[in-house]
């Protein structure tokens, strides 16, 4: 019987996983819709009252995205408002929701690698995280390493799709 060969495992294709850059920590959602008028409009006062009875201790060390969740239009100083009564206590603080608070953090973290490790080597951006990884995280990943790689893929091993090859010199 012949011996079966993982070719994979003996390649020399890179795995880039996003999810290995998942920063740890609880995420949290804040809709201000809930101290609006009727859900949909902002009266300063009782908006301001609302905010100062909030326990904004419970935020501490969270990533914190701020947004409102209704077709309310509010003016731009109320999120920043309620930006700075977490900012004493939140690790980070975006306006939008959770999805835009996780592409954020992953902005921050893409920037700081050293992609010089993936200089002319085949590259798979791996897929199919556990971990909520949004799509601007692999569109950044993907320009990130295009500088560098030999070629990059998406998906896992066994059924990968090309996505840039550079040009034989």
């Amino acid at each position: 019987m012949e011996e079966i060969i993982n070719k994979v495992a003996n390649s020399v294709l890179e795995v880039f996983d996003l999810e290995d850059y998942y920063p740890a920590g609880v995420r949290a959602q804040i809709d201000i819709s809930q101290w609006l008028y009727e859900g949909f409009l902002l009266k300063e006062k009782d908006f301001r009252e609302h905010l100062n009875n909030q326990d904004w201790s419970k935020y501490q060390d969270q990533y914190v995205a701020v947004t409102c969740g209704t077709d309310a239009i509010i003016p731009q100083w109320a999120i920043i408002l309620v930006t700075m009564h977490l900012a004493p206590f939140a690790k980070k603080i975006v306006n939008g929701y959770v999805e835009d608070l996780d592409a954020s953090l992953y902005e921050e973290l893409l920037s700081s690698i050293d992609y010089t490790v993936y200089q002319d080597k085949p590259v798979i951006i791996k897929g199919c995280s556990k971990k909520p990884v949004p799509m601007r995280a692999y569109v950044l990943a993907a320009q990130y390493l295009q500088p560098y790689a030999r070629s990059i893929m998406y998906g896992e091993a066994c059924s990968a799709v090309p996505l840039y090859k550079t040009a034989k010199k």
